[in-house]
């Protein structure tokens, strides 16, 4: 699976991505927005270990965003069950060298698309925590609307945060 993009590629995992994802996922200010189940520090041995669960994806659900052939940052969805079966939670991150280059807003913008032609969906949502605008505007970008926001919901590095609450549904 490969989507060209402008300066990137969203493609699948690579055992030879390993070294990237370690390097750039390592990174404090990446872990600072995302869930606490995204390592710190990120090991090789995370690395491997994730890649090894990204190999076989069916349906195919999270992306490499690659930049001159090397992983810069991934964009997934979250399946979920039950009542949310058809309500998946969408998240990315990119690696800091790459910030603020509309990277991320590409590649949201492609991932979205492919999610509404090839998922049973009827709506994606992403929860941005309150001290990340940069992602609320990217994601604001790709026609995500605010539905709302759940006061003091996280709890990230000490610090107690609002999470932002955004979808689209075509």
């Amino acid at each position: 699976m490969e989507i060209k993009g402008r300066g990137f590629t969203l493609r699948g995992w690579r055992t030879t991505d390993a070294t990237a994802l370690q390097k750039h996922a390592n990174n404090g200010n990446v872990y600072a927005f995302l869930f606490d189940r995204f390592p710190h520090p990120y090991t090789m041995e995370n690395a491997i270990e994730w890649i090894s669960l990204m190999l076989n994806q069916d349906p195919f659900l999270c992306f490499v965003i690659a930049i001159d052939g090397e992983l810069a940052g991934a964009v997934g969805i979250e399946m979920r069950t039950d009542v949310y079966r058809k309500s998946p939670l969408i998240g990315y991150w990119l690696a800091e060298p790459h910030w603020g280059k509309g990277i991320m807003t590409n590649a949201l913008k492609l991932v979205v698309d492919y999610a509404f032609a090839n998922l049973d969906i009827k709506r994606l949502q992403a929860g941005v925590f309150g001290n990340n605008p940069r992602s609320m505007r990217v994601l604001e970008k790709c026609g995500f609307v605010k539905e709302g926001v759940s006061k003091s919901a996280i709890i990230k590095n000490g610090e107690v945060l609002d999470e932002h609450i955004y979808a689209l549904v075509p």
